[in-house]
């Protein structure tokens, strides 16, 4: 019994960093119908960024660079605020010009995007791995324990952190997509673009700001994620972008609350497979859950069935 509740305590730690990287993927998808294969590649660009901020110096493009040695509290929403701007980019680059294309030029260009970023992050951080560095607070370098003992399971402080930040950035983004002004214009956006823009909504204005708020929460995930397994390298995002997009398709692709449960249902089985039936499958259970739910509820778990646009 307690090794079930630990594997389920790490399955929801790492279901909320799905759950992140998927609110990128379901947002964007909602409103102009696009996978961006390239939020894999912000997230490992958040990782890199909050490590750069986190250290007194790091090797970029082969020469030593001093950096200011902050905080991992500072250090990531640093990090949160350069990502956003790179989505931004990606967007108004990659993207908007294709805007009016088939879909397979949009997909196309988001992986090519997605290549050209991780070739990116090799020339700047080289192809090795990175070590995070600790964070005292939650290292037991304070004099406080490392973990919390729940039954004869353990969960440390950081990881009771990351399911914290993650529950709470679910809340305030459902509550900004309804409540406030810009979260209507995003969802009229999403019914129908072009009537929205008739009735006077900045719709690439309204792209701009969803993609500021996907990639901030990859940048998020990816600062969180090393901190809690201690590295990062240029193809790190490939894996964690692939599940979190399932994630997104098992909640119910364009649906916030979604995209949080199917990240945690996908941590959570992900954790007990490789718990109870093999380690060297992990990564194979992700798929074989889209492939099932592909055949038997391809809305996902909150989605309802939308008929195809004319």
């Amino acid at each position: 019994m307690d090794y079930l509740i630990q594997q389920l305590l790490n399955g929801l730690m790492l279901g909320s960093l799905y759950a992140l990287i998927a609110v990128g993927y379901t947002m964007v998808y909602g409103i102009i119908e696009l996978i961006n294969f390239a939020f894999g590649e912000l997230f490992m660009f958040g990782a890199f960024i909050s490590i750069t901020m986190m250290v007194d110096s790091m090797t970029i493009f082969g020469q030593e660079v001093n950096f200011p040695g902050l905080h991992f509290l500072l250090a990531v929403p640093i990090a949160m605020a350069v990502v956003a701007g790179m989505g931004v980019a990606i967007d108004r680059v990659a993207y908007r010009p294709l805007r009016n294309a088939p879909r397979l030029a949009a997909l196309i260009s988001a992986i090519g995007m997605s290549i050209l970023l991780q070739n990116v992050a090799q020339a700047m951080f080289g192809s090795s791995q990175v070590f995070f560095p600790d964070i005292g607070m939650f290292t037991g370098d304070n004099g406080l324990p490392k973990y919390v003992t729940i039954s004869n399971a353990q969960i440390t402080y950081l990881q009771i952190f990351v399911v914290a930040v993650t529950v709470l950035a679910m809340l305030i983004l459902n509550f900004f997509v309804q409540r406030t002004r810009i979260g209507r214009a995003m969802r009229a956006a999403a019914q129908d673009k072009s009537t929205s823009a008739l009735m006077g909504v900045n719709v690439n204005r309204v792209i701009a700001i969803t993609f500021i708020i996907g990639s901030a929460m990859g940048a998020l995930a990816g600062g969180m994620y090393g901190a809690i397994y201690h590295f990062a390298k240029p193809d790190m995002g490939f894996i964690p972008g692939l599940k979190a997009f399932i994630a997104a398709v098992l909640g119910g692709i364009g649906n916030i609350p979604g995209a949080f449960l199917g990240g945690i249902t996908l941590g959570v089985i992900e954790s007990l497979g490789a718990a109870y039936i093999s380690s060297e499958y992990r990564d194979a259970f992700a798929f074989v859950i889209l492939i099932l739910l592909l055949i038997f509820k391809p809305s996902g778990l909150l989605g309802s069935h939308i008929s195809e646009k004319a």
